[in-house]
């Protein structure tokens, strides 16, 4: 008989296409990249490894990123989401997020070339960051999810 609990006893890297980072109701009314504006995604709440080299780093592999749970409409906010915090290495192209017009409508956001194909390192970042480009020009909030597969920790 099989037990029950078995799922406990295993870790993310044990399923696939686990939540990999999330921010709850965060704004997108001032504009820059992720150190500007202070909004980052900790990968596994700031669990990869960073060991100096990528081949014994921890790693993800970025399935989707959804922008949800508005608290109104956000549909002027343009956003691109980076493994780093100066705006460069793109994740996700600049994204107008049009369809989170309102309470309870979401949009999932691109992965970009490389990383459609190519693991996030702990070696290269344990954060995602959100650039905002052209800002909500009001101060609903939304939630932003990552969600992918972990490679290793």
């Amino acid at each position: 008989m099989a037990n029950p609990n078995a799922v406990g006893s295993l870790n993310l890297d044990s399923f696939s296409s686990g939540r990999l980072a999330i921010i709850k109701a965060t704004t997108l009314n001032t504009s820059g990249n992720g150190v500007t504006t202070g909004i980052d995604l900790p990968l596994l709440s700031g669990g990869l490894t960073a060991s100096g080299a990528t081949a014994n780093s921890g790693g993800v592999i970025i399935r989707r990123i959804t922008v949800q749970n508005p608290s109104g409409s956000v549909a002027s906010a343009n956003v691109s989401i980076s493994a780093t915090g100066d705006g460069l290495n793109l994740v996700t192209a600049n994204t107008v997020l049009s369809s989170v017009n309102a309470v309870g409508q979401y949009q999932d956001i691109n992965i970009a070339s490389p990383y459609n194909t190519k693991v996030v390192s702990g070696n290269v970042t344990s954060c995602l960051y959100v650039n905002i480009n052209t800002v909500a020009s009001n101060a609903n909030t939304v939630d932003i999810i990552v969600w992918g597969d972990v490679v290793s920790f």
